[in-house]
């Protein structure tokens, strides 16, 4: 028997790609309200409770609001795409090669990880946990994204200003994935990050520099790209590239959707000097296949179904 699930903002740019994921999925079924009964509360609340599942792809406080709405006898398991829970006590961070696919697989309550720190979590997590980076470091992290991850406004401002070639923000150097890059990371201090957007749809680059040579405590990029291929050499979705240093690395206006993660560890002949890079689809794996990914291990199916690998 299909388990049910409910989009909670299915008409959004993360819950469309979700319901493209899961059309066809024999092991799901979707619970579809109409556009006047997705405004209606009540109609909301009893799909909520209805369901197997809920993905809530909602602003912040839309999540909280609809988390409020579900009674604690219902039993619906909830994957949250938002802000909104990814710091929050009783909720398992939706990042399997991290916390583990059996953690994920037995959650009540899932939040799914954004698109930068997935970048940049899989580049740092892993290395600061084995030692071979410190977690009293300042990093910096430097990322563009396609447009598409700022949602229906932005998609829109890129389409009526095609003038637009790169857009800087986040200058006030509060952006709300701070919190999430330094706890999930287990760093001292938050990262500098400085985030960009392109005239792409979909697409990330997230990029995190070292200089190896001024660092306390610091392994040489090889010993680095090694523990990385170590850590995720299970992973059907990341994939550590080998010591190959091509010239350039590509967004393309054109892509294909995504759920894969692709790292690389780029370093100067002599190893004093590295820049650790991600490479994903901001809508794949840094949102929309991360949730299908949960939701899978979720229901006790295959992880990768659905998936675009």
């Amino acid at each position: 028997m299909a388990h049910t699930v409910f989009i909670d903002g299915a008409e959004g740019t993360t819950g469309l790609e979700i319901v493209d994921r899961l059309e066809g999925h024999a092991d799901f079924e979707l619970v579809r309200l109409s556009d006047a009964e997705r405004k209606d509360t009540e109609c909301r609340r009893s799909a909520l409770n209805y369901a197997d599942f809920a993905i809530l792809c909602l602003p912040d406080d839309a999540a909280r609001e609809a988390v409020a709405l579900l009674d604690e006898s219902s039993g619906t398991r909830v994957i949250d795409a938002s802000t909104a829970h990814r710091n929050a006590a009783g909720w398992i961070y939706g990042f399997p090669e991290l916390v583990g696919p059996s953690v994920i697989a037995g959650a009540a309550r899932v939040a799914n990880p954004g698109c930068y720190p997935t970048g940049f979590l899989a580049l740092i997590a892993p290395l600061v946990r084995a030692r071979l980076l410190p977690r009293d470091w300042p990093y910096t992290v430097n990322a563009v994204s396609g447009y598409s991850g700022g949602g229906k406004s932005m998609i829109q401002r890129f389409v009526e200003e095609p003038d637009i070639a790169y857009r800087a923000y986040g200058m006030t150097l509060d952006h709300k994935h701070l919190e999430e890059m330094q706890r999930k990371a287990g760093l001292e201090h938050s990262p500098v990050f400085s985030p960009a957007v392109v005239p792409a749809f979909r697409g990330m680059l997230v990029e995190v520099p070292l200089a190896i040579s001024a660092m306390r405590s610091a392994a040489k990029p090889d010993k680095l790209r090694a523990e990385l291929k170590r850590y995720f050499a299970e992973s059907a979705l990341i994939t550590v590239h080998d010591n190959e240093q091509p010239s350039e690395l590509l967004l393309r206006t054109d892509a294909e959707p995504s759920d894969r993660l692709d790292l690389w560890v780029f370093s100067d002949p002599e190893g004093k000097t590295a820049r650790l890079v991600a490479r994903l689809d901001n809508l794949g794996k840094g949102a929309s296949g991360a949730a299908v990914q949960s939701l899978n291990l979720m229901a006790g199916c295959n992880e990768l179904a659905g998936l675009r690998v």
